[in-house]
C-alpha cells in the first residue's frame, strides 16, 4: 500500500480540517482500519498524473479503498477549451458537429440553448479550431477527437474575432451606449493583441483603434488588418441577446421603449450588425450567433434575420448537453462509480430534447457537473440537488406573469407538466405576452422540453426543474393572495415532523396558514395535484428531507416520498411516504372512509414494493384535505 503511495501527494479532510501529506507516509494499512468510523476522505482532484492511486470513500459498512487509473478532472464551470484540453480536464467530444456546421449554406448561423448549457465551451472550441493562432496546437488539443481525425480544410486558416455580450451595463440609455460600445472596442483590441504575430502592423492599428469613437471604426479597423493579409475571419457573438434579456425582464413600456431604440431604430446595436453584414461581403467568412432566446432576431439588420437558426434542426440536438453515453464516459474518466451513487440522475437532470426527431435527450451538462463535483467532494448524498446559480431567478420572470394568461400558463405546467404548445422559432420584445411566445420562451430558458412521444406538446424535462415550477407557482399564489408565511413558524413544524415523526404541525401550519386562504376562483380547479404542489414547495425549504414527488415503486406512483438528506441521515428516524385525497366540504363521512380505504390499499402497495418491502425506517400516511381548511389523516399500521 505505501508503494502505491509513493511520491503521491493528496489532500485529506479528517473531521472538517484539511490537511496536505505527501507520500511516502509513515503509517501502516492497520491506521486505515483503526479509522473506519471516522470522517475520513481523500480529495484526489490535483493528482493527474499518477498512473495509479488510491482514494479512499465511506460507505454504511466503513471505509472502502477504491483503486484508480490516469482519472481526469471534472471541467465544472471550466468554458476554456485549450485549458481543460491541456490540464487534464475531461472533455465530451462535440467536435463532429464542425462537419455539419461547415456544410450550412449561409455564412450567418444562429444557436440558442439554456442558460449554463456549454455554449461557451463549445464556441472556444471553435474558436480554436479555425483560428491560425491556434494551428500550432492542433495536434495537442485536437489530435485524439474526432475532428482531429476527420480535419477540415478551413481548420486553423481563419482569424477569430470575438464578441461576448454578458455584462452590458443596461442602466439608462446612456450607461448601454458606453458600456456597448466600450465592449466592441475591448473586443477588436483584444483581437489585434491575439494576432500580434499574424500582424506586421500590429502598433500603428492599436493606434488607429484608440482615434475611433464608434462601433464601425472599430470593426473596420479589424476587416482592414484582416485583409492586409488576406485572409478572413470567423466571427463569434457568444451572449448575443444578454442585454435583451435585461429589457424583457423589465416588463415594463421603458424596457419595451428602450429596446426599440436601440436595437430596432438605427441605434448602435444595428450599428454593429450592419457594419458586420458589410464585412461578410468581403473579409467575413463565417458569422455564428448564439444566446439563450431568438427574441432579437426578428429585429437585427436585414442581413442577419435570415440567419440559418440551428436551434430547432434535429441533426443539432445533441450538439450540447451530454446524453446518456457521454455522461456514463464522463463518469468512468473522472472516476466516479455509477453504483455508488445514491439519486437517479436521469430523473434529476435528462430530459431536454430541442426536436421530437432528436436522437436522445440530454443531460444538462452544468446540472451534472455540478452533482459529479459534490459526489466527488464527498461521501455522501449531497444536500442540494441543483446549483442554486443554476435557477432562473423568480423575480427576471415575475414581471412576465402580469399577464393573466401567462399565470394560467405557468398554473397549468406546474400541476400538470405538460402543455399543449409549438415552438415559436422567433418573435419580438413586444410579443412576448402572446400566449404561444410566452411559453416558447419558457422553452428557450429551458423551462419546457420537447415531448418526443407526442406533437405539439411541450414537458417539464426532469425532476430538478419540476421543483422549480413549484417555488413560482407558490410563490405566484402567495403574492396574489396577499398571503404571508412565517418561515420560522414553518421550520418549527418540519423539524416536528422530522425529529419526532410528528406531522401534525406541519400539516396544520399549512392548512391554515397557506391552503386556506387561497382565493375562492382557485377552488373551482382545485384538487390534490394543487395541494400537492403547494405542501412540496414548501417542504423544500428544509434541508432535512429530499421531497420525491410521484416516486416510482414496482407498484405504482406514491405522492410524496420525504426521503433523508445527507444532513438528516443520522438523526432522523422515519422516512414517510404521504398519499393525498382531496374532498368537498359537502362529501359524506362514507366518502371519506372510501377515500381512507382507498389511499391505504395504495400505501400498502409501496411498502410491498421491492425498493420498500424490508425497510423499517419507513412510514405511511394517508391525508385527505376536505375543502381548504380542514384535513384528516390516518397511519398505515405496521405489519
Amino acid at each position: 500500500m505505501q508503494n502505491l503511495f509513493s511520491g503521491l501527494k493528496v489532500r485529506l479532510k479528517l473531521f472538517g480540517n484539511i490537511f496536505s501529506l505527501s507520500f511516502p507516509y509513515k503509517f501502516s494499512p492497520d491506521t486505515f482500519h483503526s479509522t473506519s468510523k471516522k470522517e475520513l476522505t481523500f480529495f484526489y482532484r490535483s493528482v493527474w498524473n499518477v498512473e495509479n492511486f488510491m482514494y479512499i470513500c465511506r460507505d454504511s459498512s466503513g471505509i472502502c479503498i477504491m483503486k484508480s487509473t490516469n482519472r481526469k478532472r471534472l471541467p465544472y464551470g471550466n468554458s476554456n477549451f485549450e485549458k481543460i484540453r491541456t490540464e487534464g480536464y475531461a472533455y465530451v467530444d462535440k467536435t463532429r458537429f464542425i462537419e455539419l456546421l461547415e456544410r450550412e449554406e449561409s455564412d450567418k448561423l444562429f444557436l440558442v440553448r439554456p442558460r449554463k448549457f456549454g455554449k461557451s465551451l463549445f464556441f472556444s472550441m471553435l474558436t480554436h479550431y479555425y483560428d491560425v493562432c491556434s494551428a500550432d496546437s492542433f495536434e495537442t488539443l485536437f489530435g485524439d477527437l474526432y475532428i482531429g481525425k476527420h480535419p477540415t480544410p478551413k481548420h486553423n486558416e481563419l482569424m477569430a474575432l470575438k464578441f461576448n455580450f454578458s455584462g452590458i451595463d443596461t442602466t439608462t440609455q446612456d450607461d448601454f451606449g458606453i458600456s456597448f460600445t466600450e465592449k466592441i472596442e475591448s473586443s477588436v483590441m483584444q483581437f489585434l493583441d491575439n494576432h500580434k504575430d499574424f500582424l506586421p502592423e500590429h502598433e500603428s492599428l492599436i493606434r488607429d483603434v484608440r482615434t475611433k469613437k464608434s462601433v464601425s471604426g472599430y470593426l473596420k479597423v479589424a476587416f482592414r488588418a484582416v485583409a492586409s493579409q488576406n485572409r478572413k475571419l470567423f466571427v463569434i457573438i457568444d451572449e448575443y441577446d444578454h442585454f435583451a434579456n435585461d429589457f424583457i425582464v423589465m416588463g415594463t413600456p421603458e424596457g419595451v421603449e428602450f429596446y426599440k431604440q436601440n436595437i430596432r431604430a438605427n441605434g448602435i446595436v444595428r450599428d454593429f450588425y450592419e457594419t458586420l453584414k458589410e464585412g461578410s461581403e468581403t473579409v467575413i467568412d463565417r458569422i455564428m450567433l448564439t444566446g439563450i432566446t431568438p427574441v432579437m432576431l426578428d429585429d437585427l439588420t436585414s442581413g442577419f434575420n435570415v440567419a440559418i437558426n440551428l436551434s430547432l434542426k434535429p441533426q443539432y440536438n445533441e450538439i450540447l448537453g451530454f446524453t446518456q453515453e457521454e455522461a456514463e464516459w464522463l463518469m468512468n474518466e473522472t472516476g466516479i462509480d455509477p453504483s455508488r451513487i445514491p439519486i437517479d440522475l436521469k430523473k434529476l437532470y435528462d430530459g431536454y430534447m430541442f426536436h421530437f426527431k432528436g436522437k436522445s435527450s440530454v443531460y444538462n451538462p452544468s446540472m451534472m457537473l455540478y452533482i459529479f463535483s459534490e459526489l466527488l467532494d464527498t461521501d455522501y448524498q449531497p444536500e442540494l440537488l441543483m446549483d442554486e446559480n443554476l435557477k432562473m431567478d423568480y423575480g427576471r420572470l415575475r414581471l412576465l406573469l402580469s399577464s393573466g394568461q401567462n399565470r394560467e400558463q405557468l398554473s397549468e405546467i406546474a400541476l400538470n407538466s405538460v402543455i399543449s404548445a409549438d415552438i415559436v422559432p422567433k418573435f419580438s420584445l413586444d410579443e412576448l405576452h402572446n400566449n404561444a411566445n410566452f411559453v416558447s420562451l419558457l422553452f428557450y430558458f429551458g423551462l419546457l422540453t420537447v415531448d418526443d412521444s407526442m406533437l405539439s406538446c411541450l414537458k417539464i424535462p426532469n425532476q430538478s426543474i419540476r421543483s422549480v415550477y413549484w417555488e413560482y407557482f407558490e410563490r405566484m399564489t402567495r403574492e396574489r393572495d396577499n398571503i404571508l408565511i412565517s418561515n420560522t413558524k414553518q421550520a418549527a413544524a418540519i423539524l416536528e415532523l422530522a425529529y419526532k415523526s410528528n406531522p401534525k404541525p406541519f400539516l396544520d401550519y399549512m392548512t391554515e396558514h397557506l391552503i386556506s386562504k387561497i382565493s375562492n376562483r382557485d377552488l373551482l380547479n382545485f384538487d390534490e395535484k394543487y395541494i400537492k404542489v403547494m405542501l412540496i414547495s414548501r417542504l423544500m425549504q428544509s434541508s432535512l428531507y429530499h421531497v420525491i414527488n410521484e416516486p416510482e415503486f414496482s407498484t405504482g406512483y406514491a405522492d410524496i416520498w420525504l426521503e433523508r438528506s445527507a444532513k438528516g441521515q443520522d438523526i432522523i428516524p422515519y422516512e414517510w411516504i404521504w398519499e393525498l385525497k382531496y374532498m368537498k366540504t359537502s362529501d359524506s363521512a362514507q366518502a371519506v372512509a372510501g377515500k381512507f380505504a382507498e389511499a391505504f390499499a395504495q400505501l400498502e402497495k409501496y411498502r410491498s414494493s421491492y425498493r420498500l418491502a424490508k425497510r423499517r425506517d419507513v412510514r405511511y400516511l394517508a391525508i385527505i384535505f376536505i375543502g381548504k381548511d380542514k384535513y384528516k389523516t390516518k397511519e398505515l399500521p405496521e405489519k
